[in-house]
C-alpha cells in the first residue's frame, strides 16, 4: 500500500482527510509570543479575527521533521511505501521537513514530492494521488502521475492588497507591481512555484470578471480539471464566482475551499483564487 500524506496548506476539509485516511500535518502561525498549529489549535475564522486586530503581521513557520516520524513508523511497521505532496519548496519549508524526517528511516520508501503550488491546487493533487494510490498501490506509478499533473496546475488569485505577500517574503515576480498598487487590482499565478504578476486591471469588478474569463480560456470543461475556487473572508463573493463557473463551464460541482491561516497570512482577507489542471 502507499501512504499519501498532505498538510494543511493544502486546504483540505479536516473531515475529508480523516474519512480517507490522508494524515494531515500543520503548519504553524506566529503572532508575537504566542505560536498556534493551524490544524487544532486555530482555524480560519479564529485567525482572521486575530489577523484584523493585530498591530503587527503574524508569521508562519514549516512543520518540525519531528511531526512526520508518527506517519513514517506506521507506514513503516505496515510495510507500506509514504508519498509527501508538499506546497512548493520556494515559498515553504515543508518539503526540507518532509525530507530531513525520512533521513531517519533509512529502510522505508519516502518520496517528497515538491508540487511548486499551494491550497486548492495542492489539495487536489493530494486528492488524485490518493484515489491513484487505492487503484494501483504502486508507488512509481503514483509518482509518475503527480509529475505528470504538477506542471499542468493553473492557479490564479486575487488580493485586496500585496501588503501581506510584500510583509511575508512570498511576492516573488509581483514586486513590480508594488508601485502602482494605488492605480490597479493585479491578477497574480504562481508559475514555477512562486508568486508572479499575470495581468493588470483597473476594478476589482473587473478582475473578477477577468478571473472567469482566463478560466473558460484555459480550463478544460470536464471534471478531469479538478477547477476548484478558494476564499479567504470572501465566502459570498467565492459562492457567486463557483455558481457562474458551474454554469459557464457546465460542470455539476465545483468545491470552495477555505484558505488555511497559514496562506492568509501571506494572501491577506479577502484573497480569492481559482485553481484548475490542463489536459
Amino acid at each position: 500500500m502507499v501512504t499519501i500524506v498532505a498538510d494543511t496548506t493544502a486546504g483540505l476539509p479536516r473531515e475529508l482527510t480523516a474519512r480517507l485516511g490522508i494524515p494531515l500535518i500543520p503548519q504553524v502561525v506566529v503572532f508575537g509570543e504566542e505560536s498556534f498549529k493551524d490544524d487544532t489549535e486555530i482555524d480560519s475564522a479564529t485567525f482572521l479575527k486575530k489577523l484584523k486586530a493585530a498591530r503587527e503581521l503574524p508569521k508562519t513557520a514549516a512543520p518540525s521533521p519531528a511531526w512526520y516520524n508518527p506517519i513514517y513508523e506506521d507506514a513503516k511497521r505496515r510495510g507500506d511505501s509514504v508519498i509527501v505532496v508538499t506546497p512548493s519548496a520556494k515559498v515553504s519549508g515543508t518539503f526540507r521537513a518532509a525530507e530531513v524526517a525520512a533521513q531517519d528511516f533509512p529502510g522505508l520508501d519516502v518520496r517528497v514530492i515538491d508540487s511548486l503550488t499551494i491550497a486548492g491546487n495542492l489539495g487536489s493533487l493530494v486528492l488524485m494521488a490518493h484515489e491513484w494510490a487505492q487503484k494501483c498501490e504502486n508507488t512509481d506509478t503514483v509518482v509518475n502521475w503527480l509529475n505528470y499533473w504538477i506542471p499542468r496546475g493553473r492557479l490564479y488569485f486575487l488580493v485586496d492588497t500585496l501588503e501581506y505577500l510584500q510583509k511575508g517574503g512570498r511576492i516573488g515576480g509581483a514586486k513590480a507591481l508594488l508601485g502602482e498598487l494605488l492605480q490597479v487590482k493585479p491578477i497574480l499565478t504562481v508559475r514555477d512555484g512562486q508568486v508572479e504578476p499575470f495581468e493588470q486591471q483597473r476594478t476589482k469588478k473587473r478582475a473578477l470578471a477577468r478571473l472567469m474569463e482566463i478560466v473558460e480560456e484555459q480550463c478544460p470543461k470536464n471534471t478531469g480539471a479538478h477547477l476548484c475556487v478558494m476564499q479567504a473572508d470572501a465566502k459570498e463573493v467565492a459562492e457567486t464566482l463557483a455558481a457562474d463557473l458551474r454554469s459557464r463551464m457546465n460542470l455539476k460541482d465545483i468545491p470552495i475551499y477555505e484558505l488555511p491561516p497559514a496562506i492568509i497570512v501571506h494572501g491577506g482577507p479577502g484573497a480569492l483564487a481559482v485553481g484548475f489542471f490542463e489536459a
